[in-house]
């Protein structure tokens, strides 16, 4: 192969290479799968069936729901079909699409993250101008700006990456098409693609990573003025579980895309992987939404409904 035009097709890499252990990976990515599913329609279907649940923050719960939806359904169903037929063939039109699309639903649940720090932000430390700030115009306006932003990243990153000839390899070194990993087996000059990608993780991340400790530290001196402990033990417990989800999406995913290739390695990729792409889909409806009373209430007047 001496360019990209000839290359047709990308082998990912498989978990394990013994049929049982492919079998065991095609259940446990299964379950995670159905639970990532189950978690996040139940979450769209409520919110937007419920009138009480019309607020900015189920808003943007929605909208994260709708793209954990469609970030694990890019890489995980792929890497199940994989294992249970053993095979690892990918095209190259499918590698595109996959990059595409992970990086945008990638990148947009960075975002929403961020907005929703900022929208908490405004409710605990600006309660009587909240309904003002945080109209229905702002809200889809955040929410618009977040997709916008999102797709013209992933643009320019996957534009940048398959401009690129590919000529050693055409073994991908994950369980799905990624950036970094289709860096190391091009036989082109990715000097400017690495200078690139790391302005455009850190210009990102350190936007995102800015209004998040800005909220939060807004949010926590107003916390620590509540003279109750019990008022501050629920202020924390809301804040807390958003920050920790941030914090291992934000730090996995700018750990594989800024470290240099020479330090990376084949386990630590596949960890880092599955921390970015699989685990926040099935974790965010637990944290963000399912320990939330006004969900598991509007969730049980729906089945009500439904059954009587």
């Amino acid at each position: 192969m001496t360019n990209q035009s000839i290359v047709t097709e990308f082998l990912l890499l498989g978990f394990f290479e013994t049929w049982e252990l492919q079998i065991l990976h095609f259940v446990v990515f299964l379950v995670i799968y159905l639970a990532a599913l189950l978690g996040n329609l139940l979450i769209i279907t409520v919110v937007a069936l419920e009138q009480c649940l019309h607020t900015p923050m189920y808003f943007f719960l929605l909208n994260l729901s709708f793209l954990d939806l469609c970030y694990i359904s890019t890489t995980v169903p792929k890497s199940m079909a994989n294992s249970i037929t053993n095979s690892r063939l990918i095209s190259f039109s499918g590698c595109v699409a996959q990059v595409f699309l992970v990086v945008t639903l990638a990148a947009a649940e960075l975002a929403f993250l961020s907005v929703m720090a900022y929208d908490r932000y405004v409710a605990v430390c600006l309660p009587l101008h909240y309904r003002i700030i945080m109209n229905r115009d702002a809200c889809v306006q955040m929410a618009g700006c977040c997709w916008f932003i999102s797709l013209l990243y992933s643009m320019l990153h996957t534009g940048n990456t398959f401009r690129l000839h590919f000529c050693q390899s055409n073994i991908i070194g994950q369980f799905f098409c990624d950036i970094p990993q289709l860096l190391k087996i091009s036989c082109s000059n990715t000097q400017p693609n690495d200078i690139l990608m790391f302005v455009l993780v850190a210009v990102l991340g350190a936007a995102c990573l800015a209004l998040i400790v800005v909220s939060y530290s807004h949010i926590f001196l107003i916390v620590l003025q509540i003279p109750s402990t019990q008022g501050k033990h629920k202020a924390f417990s809301t804040c807390v579980p958003h920050l920790t989800v941030f914090c291992l999406f934000f730090g996995t995913a700018t750990f594989t895309y800024t470290q240099p290739r020479s330090a990376s390695s084949l386990t630590k990729d596949l960890l880092a992987a599955v921390l970015y792409s699989v685990i926040p889909p099935v974790l965010n409806p637990i944290i963000y939404s399912l320990r939330n009373k006004e969900i598991k209430e509007a969730l049980s007047k729906l089945l009500g409904r439904s059954f009587f």
